[in-house]
Order: C-alpha cells, then sequence, then structure tokens
C-alpha cells in the first residue's frame, strides 16, 4: 500500500506457492476521503479478481490430473472456468458442455443447474441460440429448481431477472435483481443487469448509477463491454451523444464478436451526423452474427413485442426518431421492421437496415 496525498495506492500480486509463478498482479486506486465508502468495493474487486484467476488455474490442473475422470464439483468449476472467458458462442457452448457433465453425475447440484441456465441465457443474448423459446423455457425450469433448493441464492434470483427481462417482465426483472443485490452487495453482474432492466424500465439516469457501480466492482470481467455497451445506450438515451459514442466504443474495442455494439455505434454516429461511418458500423455489426433475425440485447425477445414503459418514455424525451434508431423492435409496424432509417437532427439519411425481421 502507498500513501500520496488524497490517493492511496494498493498494489496486488497473486503467487502459485507450488512453483512459484507469478498468475497475477494489479493496482486498487481510491481517494482517502472516500475510502469508507469504497473500502467495500475494493475489497469486492479484489475478491472477484482473484476468485476467476483461482477458478483458471484450478481448472488448468484439472485438465493435466484428472481429465479422465472428473467429478461434478470438478465439472463445475470447469465450466466457470469457460464461462469467465472472452464472452463468445464457443466459449458459452463449453461451459454448457461442462455443467450438464456435472448435472449428469450429481443430479442434485444447485450450481450445475444456474450454470446450464446462465450459458442458455447469454447463448440467447448473444444471437446464438439455435431455439429461443426452448433454451428460454428450459433456463426457467431450471432457475425454478435452484431457486426451490436454495432460494438465498444470489446468482439464481439475477438470472431470473436477466431471462424476466428478455420475456419483457420487466417489473419482475427488477424485483428479481433487487433480491439479488439484497442478497449480495458485491455482486457486480446483479447489478449491472438491474442498471440494463432500469434502463428498459425507461429509467436511464438511474440506470447509469447501477451499472457504473458494477463496473467499480468488477472493472475487468468479461461482461465489461456489455456493461460499456449499456451505459452508451443510457446516454443515447437521456441525449448525450458524444459520451454514448465513448462507452460504446469502448465497448466495441473490448469485444469486437457482439453485434449489438456495433448497431448501438451505428446509432450514436447518425445522430452525430456521420453517415458514412454509420453504415459502415452496421454492416459490421450484421456481419459479425450471419444468423441475425432479430433485435435480441436486453429486453428485446423472439416475439418481438414492444416495452411499454420504455417507448412511453422515448415519446416523451428522446429526440426524434432515436426509438427507432437503437431499439428497433420496440415501436414498429411490421411494414416499417424491415429497414431502419436514421434521423439525425430531424433530417432522415439512410444508414442501412438491420437485416430481415421476423
Amino acid at each position: 500500500m502507498r500513501r500520496s496525498a488524497n490517493l492511496i495506492q494498493v498494489n496486488a500480486q497473486l503467487i502459485d506457492t507450488e512453483t512459484g509463478g507469478h498468475m497475477w498482479a494489479d493496482r486498487f486506486e481510491t481517494d482517502r476521503r472516500n475510502l469508507p465508502e469504497e473500502q467495500s468495493e475494493i475489497t469486492s474487486r479484489l475478491a472477484k479478481t482473484l476468485n476467476v484467476q483461482l477458478i483458471e488455474a484450478a481448472n488448468s490442473r484439472l485438465e493435466r490430473e484428472r481429465a479422465i475422470d472428473p467429478d461434478a464439483r470438478d465439472l463445475v468449476m470447469r465450466g466457470w472456468a469457460f464461462f469467465n472467458r472472452p464472452f463468445s458462442s464457443t466459449t458459452m457452448q463449453e461451459a454448457q458442455r461442462a455443467f450438464e457433465r456435472a448435472l449428469e453425475i450429481d443430479s442434485r447440484s444447485v450450481d450445475a443447474r444456474i450454470g446450464i441456465a446462465r450459458t442458455l441465457i447469454n447463448l440467447v443474448a448473444g444471437g446464438w441460440s439455435n431455439s429461443v423459446e426452448r433454451d428460454e423455457l428450459r433456463a426457467e425450469q431450471l432457475l425454478l429448481e435452484a431457486l426451490d433448493r436454495d432460494a438465498s441464492t444470489s446468482d439464481a434470483h439475477e438470472m431470473m431477472g436477466l431471462l424476466r427481462r428478455f420475456q419483457n417482465r420487466l417489473a419482475e426483472s427488477r424485483i428479481e435483481l433487487k433480491t439479488a443485490v439484497s442478497l449480495d452487495r458485491n455482486d457486480a453482474s446483479a447489478f449491472r443487469n438491474l442498471g440494463l432492466t432500469l434502463m428498459y424500465l425507461g429509467q436511464p439516469e438511474a440506470a447509469i448509477s447501477q451499472i457504473e457501480r458494477g463496473i467499480r466492482l468488477s472493472p475487468i470481467d468479461h461482461l465489461i463491454p456489455i456493461a460499456y455497451s449499456g451505459l452508451g445506450f443510457c446516454h443515447l438515451l437521456i441525449g448525450q451523444v458524444g459520451d454514448a459514442l465513448e462507452y460504446l466504443r469502448k465497448a466495441q474495442a473490448l469485444n469486437p464478436r457482439l453485434y449489438f455494439i456495433h448497431f448501438g455505434v451505428a446509432a450514436a454516429l447518425g445522430l452525430k451526423g456521420d453517415l458514412r461511418q454509420a453504415r459502415a458500423a452496421l454492416a459490421e455489426g450484421s456481419n459479425s452474427n450471419q444468423k441475425l433475425t432479430r433485435w435480441q440485447h436486453g429486453g428485446q425477445t423472439a416475439r418481438g413485442k414492444p416495452i411499454p414503459s420504455l417507448r412511453s418514455w422515448q415519446r416523451r424525451r428522446c429526440m426524434p426518431g432515436f426509438a427507432k434508431q437503437v431499439f428497433p423492435m420496440s415501436d414498429l409496424t411490421a411494414s416499417t421492421r424491415r429497414r431502419v432509417h436514421f434521423e439525425a437532427g430531424g433530417t432522415a439519411g439512410a444508414a442501412g437496415g438491420f437485416g430481415s425481421w421476423k
């Protein structure tokens, strides 16, 4: 620990005691005047980071020593190791396979149920599901079983909240996510997801504070690009286009495979009047998911139902045409879903289509 004026800097290292090898290091900084408030967040961030690193190290050891006959706990650990890697269809599918094998070995495992549900929901969120309704139905059943066995599990409530958001059951989503953060005040992912649900409820200002807290609690995990994209969409909703573009660009740089981030960048560029780059961002987003037939981020569902709270808020507060730029499924008729155009400053400019909406 080092002190300089009002700044406190903590350097942490993780060393493998068996080999003496250096596994991880990080630096934490905070203002001494806010130390009582931020101490728990620093501790949480350290614990979260160490947990991810230890899971990955344990998985590597399992692969070396027990690959032939792993038990259920080994497989759950392996599943989380895959899950914590950069967000992609491959990592989610690998994680699901490990959790599925764990559940086959131990049919009572709550952790395996939550792991499978989490990967199924993330496959839906990423646009990688082959059957959205089937995956959502199975995820819900697994989460209900997990909650029946242990209702105090923060992760199960968080995943149920995320699932309810995909189902456009936003009030239930908020309840589940608030339950998750009350059970675990250091659950960074739950805070971020609560923020996204608040955004879809038409409360982007409240959403920003929740997402920011989630980022402070765990600033380097694999889902951080989604958190930054959420901040970007929130700033777009309140008309702060410059800030929005900065956050969306940051998310894009961290994980360019997530197609909806490119669409957000396109919306921001369209509002700034840069239609050439907006078209390029739209094309990049479409190319990143060849199976894209609908908007799948956040509260948008396979059924294409409107989100009343967000739609009403957009009509009251958003700049003209913004609702149809960033949330094209939320308030479009069947005829206009087939193609989306940007409107910047009241002037319509074609920025390319989002593909075939079904």
